[in-house]
Parts: structure tokens; sequence; C-alpha cells
């Protein structure tokens, strides 16, 4: 058996196509402003791929870096700054952020309405009682590679590996409410050797835990879909957290790294913009 692979780059296309045919018919274009503390490489990168997707699509885009030696109080006035803005209308904080400052804390400055990227404590709460319409980008994006393969989904086993705020819990509860039978693993799993019993059995299988080959392509169930978040650099190349050539020729679809789920994310956070905004017009 040979994967098909989840191409997160041509589904990115499709909805990218709609969000112009969607933007077409709005009165003013939605702003996204994001904002970056330091000068972390793959955080620049990530960034500039908004820029130029905000652009391509026609959002206006406002983007402010800090340096990495700023005051938790400076970054909560600048987003304060922002609230308060009736001009912008999505707000995305980079991360990672320094250790030394508090990410929840600064997460909750974050007026509801304007988080994008589902980190706020309201828009966490509310994934929890579904049909959410714009939550964790990275999530939304697994999920639409998922539901891509037009697969019935329901009393599937389902084995999420990470339980992170933004990509393996609000992942677990999407799968919860399509009707999936959901694990969730982390690095406790791991300690106790149970990981591979765990991956051996799952059907849909979404893999977000960076670490690169965690799970070897051995363990890949025949027929599975798998789901790789991971994007990790080893030896000057990007792999994931699935060793992909032997769990390439053991699943039905899989997604690649790079081009599986990271290009979709961008997408989606364009995506929540716009529905940030016609929120706004409503209120």
């Amino acid at each position: 058996m040979t994967a098909q692979l989840l191409d997160g780059r041509q589904l990115a296309k499709a909805l990218q196509a709609e969000l112009r045919s969607e933007l077409a018919h709005l009165e003013a274009s939605p702003t996204l402003a994001v904002l970056q503390v330091g000068d972390d490489a793959a955080t620049t990168q990530f960034g500039q791929a908004q820029e130029q997707l905000a652009h391509s699509l026609g959002l206006q885009f406002v983007a402010k870096q800090l340096t990495a030696t700023v005051t938790q109080e400076t970054i909560e006035a600048q987003i304060a700054q922002w609230n308060r803005d009736a001009g912008i209308h999505g707000i995305v904080l980079l991360t990672p952020l320094p250790k030394r400052l508090d990410l929840p804390r600064l997460a909750a400055t974050i007026e509801p309405i304007k988080d994008v990227e589902g980190i706020s404590p309201y828009r966490l709460g509310r994934r929890s009682w579904g049909g959410v319409r714009i939550g964790p980008c990275t999530a939304l994006a697994v999920m639409a590679l998922i539901e891509s393969t037009k697969a019935p989904l329901r009393g599937k086993e389902a084995v999420v590996i990470g339980k992170s705020d933004i990509v393996g819990r609000p992942v677990a509860m999407f799968l919860l409410d399509a009707g999936v039978t959901t694990t969730v693993c982390h690095t406790g799993t791991t300690e106790r050797g149970r990981l591979q019993e765990h991956v051996e059995r799952a059907e849909i299988l979404v893999v977000a835990a960076g670490t690169p080959g965690l799970v070897k392509g051995s363990w890949v169930r025949p027929g599975a879909m798998v789901v790789d978040v991971g994007t990790n650099v080893v030896n000057g190349r990007t792999v994931g957290d699935v060793e992909f050539e032997e769990a390439a020729q053991r699943a039905r679809w899989i997604t690649p790294v790079p081009g599986g789920v990271g290009p979709l994310t961008v997408t989606m956070v364009m995506k929540s913009t716009v529905e940030a905004f016609t929120l706004q017009q409503r209120s």
C-alpha cells in the first residue's frame, strides 16, 4: 500500500479562492495585526508567510516586532491598543515567546472577538461547546485535512499525540465532536512505554509532539490516516514527527512535511480574520 498524500497546499489554494470570493462582497477589507517578540527565525518566517498571504488575498496587515527584552506590561499595552482600535479586526501573538513571559496572561488580554488564533480563555472554553467558527488555526487545519478525505469518521479510533492548548487538546475535542473515539497521548505515555500500542490501533493518527521520528513507520496501522503536525529541522532537512517513508507504505492517507498542515494553518488565520470581521460588523 502506498499512501495518498494529504496536500495542504492544494487544499489551501481552494480555501483561498473561497476567501477571495467572500472578500469581494465585503464593503471594507479586514485588518490583521500580528505581534512578534524577539527575532526567532521560524517565528519570523511564519509572520512573513501571514503577511504575504494577507496581501495576496486583499486583507490589510499590520506588523509589530518588539525586542526579546520587552516587558510583559509593554506587550499587554500593545495588545490593549489594538483591542481599542476599531480598524483592527484580528490579533495574532506569535509564539514561542521568551520563557520569562506569561503567555496565558497575555492571551487573556486579547479581546475574544479579535482572537483569530483561539488562544484567549473565552476561545479556549468556547471550543468545548463545539461548532466553533474561530479557533486554534493549526487544529482547524488538521480537521480540514481529515475531512478532505471524505472518509466516514464516526466510531473510528483516533490517537492524538501531544496535548498542547493550540493543537493536541483542540484536535481531540474536534474529533470527539465528529463522533470519533479519541485517545490523547503525551510524554507520560512515552515514559510508561505505552506509545507504540496506542499508535498501532489508531485508524486516525495526529502527531504534534515536536520530536523528529518519534512515531516509527512500522507502528502505523495499515490503512490509517496520518496527520503529522511536527516541523523539525534535522541535518538541514525539514522532517515531521513520523518516519514518513515507512509510514507511507502502510497508511491510506498521510501528510507530507513540509507541505501538509503548515500551508493550511496560515490560510486558517486569514479565514478566522474574515470571520472575526464579519462578527464585528454585525455587533
